[in-house]
């Protein structure tokens, strides 16, 4: 019964303790009060450690109590503790660890890459209120890891929100110092949020070198907005197939504060000690014990190499199936793709999209320059028709169409596609105010009729049928001599010419989809032009599809097209045009191109002109029909008959308007 009292006491004193200093500090953790559980555990000499060294391991360790974060409106924190990671292999690490600011003691959780933090189901949901500095020795593709030796900033889930490779910067020079966070070595790391500011800023260095005056990250974070009013701080650990033991020798935590140094001195070793049994010294003893020794080593070494070679071979399996054999040139290896983006290192991102991320690279083997894509493709049973499309998209050729060099299957549905690089990036950037430098009327043009002829090759030219279905400003890409390239067949569609396209499913980008999409579904040439007329409209005005500074004398909506087309009907459709064109424009080419995007932008697809009458616009061959100012008009009698009957051609809807000028042409 008394036990019972003193421990209830103990537990109030911590809570009162907690509630009005918040702040402790373990110069190595002999008789400390902490919440350890799974693998971790105080060793006799005073380190905390965080794993039992074993696969699959899971540790956790928290301050007993939670600690009230909100008392004050602009809460502020400082941690710093000194780590050491013992790898079971010298060059391979065993997962990581993290410091964690928690809800609860955490109880849903998976090893290995999860870090014991999150699970499958419950990655980046924000109602886990967690946020957490890893240090992390694997690279995981799946949370966009930097490389296998960094340092990140989690909230809710493990694809950090800033990291950087492990490392500290010098205060004399500001030089940047790499750190391997499996050395053995201990290392120093320091945790500090600014609430008044919102700067969270994370510092490392090695154990006894002052605190660098650079951090290695500093982010602006609100944690007021992710974080509950009490929460547990402490440190979750796991491990993979191959293990790591992770250390801590000392731990100091102030709220509303900067935390102290720690005493070095204080600390416990790290380094493991060994005092074999007294043993009588028999001269056999003398011959056998080092024999069995070499024997020993030459088997441990011969178990590291091959296991080294196992992760190797793991690191950078592929996924090569029968039917692919015929596909060998178009094959990369994804050694050489991550070697030529240094291990797909943020420095060397390009940008994201809905389809992946896309790299930057130098290929090994030849230096060329790539841009690398990294899609998942889940479906298993499409993936050879995907594939087989690849191939196939592989094989167009034309100076408007970026080129599909090639790809690479990794397991788990990763595919890898690699393309042409394009030192100017996408026009958006150039259209939209992105980028500094602005293109002049020339070059719009030249692009415009660029994209034109690549679209009537996809169209017309090649051997089959190419249904792009993602025609926009952002998938045009510009090469060195600012040439437009129509590129990102992510959502293209072959087909064998006079076929009927069977697509039930709408795709495309919100502001470039033709009406009869979303009634139909079928992508089709038509489909395509809509989607190239935005793009011409985009050219001229300098405007997104949908901008909701748009406004019309009308009713009709915020639309680019409704918009240049207000302006066509009352005559001033030249008011328009980007005003950082100035004057400084060839007017009957703008014109050209206007009309050109309001005739491929009808309601009615049988209306639009076809690729191949878009070139003979341009070139001047066939002249441009006259738009009278109720081009645009359809009314509802006259489409609900086009919708009863899509493939029978309307020539009683446009007779007066424009049937001998864009429709005699012949698609």
């Amino acid at each position: 019964m008394s036990t019972i009292v003193i421990s209830l006491a103990f537990i109030l004193l911590l809570k009162t303790v907690a509630s009005y200093n918040e702040s402790f500090i373990f110069n190595g953790f002999n008789h400390s009060y902490l919440i350890v559980d799974e693998g971790a555990v105080i060793t006799s000499d005073g380190r905390l450690g965080l794993s039992g060294n074993r696969n699959l391991q899971v540790g956790h360790v928290f301050w007993p109590t939670p600690l009230r974060f909100k008392d004050s409106p602009s809460f502020s924190f400082s941690t710093t503790f000194v780590f050491a990671i013992v790898p079971e292999y010298s060059d391979l690490g065993g997962q990581g660890f993290a410091f964690v600011l928690s809800p609860t003691t955490i109880t849903n959780y998976l090893p290995a890459q999860y870090l014991g933090l999150f699970n499958e189901t419950n990655m980046g949901n924000p109602s886990n209120h967690i946020v957490a500095v890893e240090l992390d020795t694997i690279f995981n593709a799946e949370f966009g890891d930097i490389d296998d030796n960094h340092v990140g900033i989690d909230v809710n889930g493990l694809r950090s929100i800033e990291s950087h490779t492990a490392g500290y910067f010098t205060s004399q020079d500001g030089m940047f110092h790499i750190l391997s966070l499996i050395s053995g070595n201990p290392m120093q790391l320091w945790v500090e949020y600014d609430g008044t500011n919102a700067q969270f800023n994370v510092t490392l260095s090695p154990i006894g070198v002052p605190k660098p005056d650079i951090p290695l990250m500093s982010r602006t974070l609100n944690l007021s907005e992710l974080i509950l009013d009490s929460m547990y701080v402490g440190f979750s650990s796991s491990t993979g197939r191959v293990t790591s033991s992770y250390y801590i020798l000392g731990w100091r935590f102030k709220m509303n504060g900067k935390a102290k140094d720690l005493d070095l001195s204080k600390l416990p070793s790290v380094s493991y000690s060994y005092m074999p049994p007294k043993e009588k010294h028999h001269k056999s003893l003398k011959i056998v014990l080092p024999v069995t020794l070499s024997v020993v080593m030459v088997l441990l070494i011969v178990i590291a190499v091959v296991g080294i070679m196992v992760w190797r071979a793991n690191k950078f399996a592929e996924l090569l199936e029968d039917w692919e054999l015929g596909c060998r040139p178009s094959r990369f290896s994804y050694k050489d793709l991550y070697m030529a983006t240094k291990g797909f290192r943020e420095s060397e991102l390009l940008g994201k999209g809905g389809f992946g991320r896309v790299y930057k690279g130098v290929l090994p083997t030849d230096k060329r320059e790539v841009a690398i894509k990294r899609v998942s493709h889940e479906s298993r049973q499409g993936m050879k028709e995907f594939v087989a499309e690849i191939i196939s998209m592989g094989r167009l050729r034309h100076r408007n169409i970026v080129q599909l060099l090639g790809y690479c299957r990794r397991r788990r549905g990763e595919l890898l596609l690699v393309y042409e690089y394009m030192p100017n990036g996408s026009l958006d950037k150039f259209l939209f105010g992105g980028n500094n430098q602005s293109l002049n009327w020339s070059q719009r043009y030249h692009i415009a009729k660029g994209i034109a002829s690549g679209l009537f090759y996809l169209h017309g030219e090649w051997e089959k049928l190419v249904v792009h279905r993602d025609v926009k400003s952002s998938n045009v890409l510009l090469d060195s001599e600012m040439n437009g390239r129509l590129s990102d067949f992510g959502l293209a569609r072959i087909y064998d010419h006079g076929s009927d396209p069977n697509t039930t499913h709408m795709a495309g980008t919100l502001g470039y989809i033709a009406p009869e999409l979303t009634r139909t579904g079928k992508s089709t040439t038509a489909s395509d032009v809509f989607a190239f007329g935005i793009f011409l409209l985009e050219i001229v005005c300098g405007r997104k599809p949908t901008d909701p500074q748009l406004t019309t004398s009308t009713d009709e909506g915020v639309s680019l097209v409704n918009w240049v087309l207000d302006y066509w009907r009352r005559g001033v459709v030249m008011e328009t045009v980007d005003a950082r064109l100035g004057c400084d424009y060839v007017a009957d080419e703008v014109e050209l191109v206007l009309k050109l995007g309001l005739l491929c932008t009808h309601i009615v697809p049988l209306a639009r002109p076809s690729m191949r009458q878009v070139m003979q616009f341009f070139e001047g061959d066939v002249e441009l029909p006259h738009l009278s100012p109720d081009y645009m008009n359809v009314d509802s009698q006259e489409l609900e008959q086009y919708h009863q009957g899509f493939d029978v051609p309307l020539m009683s809807l446009h007779s007066s308007r424009m049937e001998e000028s864009v429709l005699s042409g012949g698609r």
